[in-house]
């Protein structure tokens, strides 16, 4: 296929297509399943599906989401959070707590979730999950575009300070990946992947010093 015979636009114009195919090109994506509380005490749980993994000492996470929400304002008002592991058997209940519901309402209570106090932060963790990180708010900034117009999306990034993981999954002291079943957002309104151990490949970062 040549340059040529590529589909395409630009973003600024519109895709053209039924469905921006952003999403689906960029991932699949890990899911941000964030607990927060706010200055009352008040849970919030919300997933995002702009999520991933940015240092590692100390190590930083961070999400983004389109416009201010709860999740933004409880983690700027008491600058912690907790990231939470979504795996298949929790798919249903992740996706329940995306329900738009009155500010003030828990999104545990209404997906049938089990808080759990954090050991550092004061926000909860959801029990049901196979690994939860405690986090400490590091930086909100304000997306711009390319011009220096400000975006109505935030990004959050925090330094994980607590790291909780069920013990099957640690197998001779190292992390299984495809044991947790993690499920991953994709393209379209409704997608989303899980991994098998069966799609495996490993490669060694070569040296070019030889």
């Amino acid at each position: 296929m040549s340059v040529d015979d590529r589909y395409y636009y630009e973003p600024a114009s519109g895709h053209g297509l039924p469905h921006d195919p952003l999403n689906a090109i960029v991932g699949p994506r890990p899911i941000g399943w964030i607990s927060s509380r706010n200055a009352a005490g008040q849970r919030n749980l919300a997933p995002y599906s702009f999520f991933n993994c940015f240092n590692y000492r100390p190590p930083i996470i961070g999400f983004a989401s389109s416009g201010w929400k709860d999740s933004v304002a409880n983690i700027v008002e008491t600058g912690e959070f907790v990231w939470n592991l979504t795996t298949r058997p929790l798919a249903v209940r992740m996706n329940e707590s995306s329900a738009t519901l009155e500010r003030g309402e828990d999104e545990f209570a209404f997906a049938g979730l089990t808080p759990q106090p954090g050991r550092i932060v004061a926000a909860d963790r959801v029990l049901e999950s196979p690994v939860n990180f405690e986090c400490k708010l590091t930086q909100c900034i304000q997306l711009e575009t390319a011009a220096g117009g400000k975006i109505d999306t935030w990004l959050v990034l925090g330094e994980v300070v607590a790291v909780h993981i069920a013990p099957h999954l640690l197998v001779d002291g190292v992390y299984q990946t495809a044991l947790a079943e993690p499920v991953l957002r994709a393209g379209g309104p409704s997608a989303y992947y899980g991994i098998s151990e069966d799609l495996r490949f490993d490669l060694t970062r070569p040296d070019a010093r030889k």
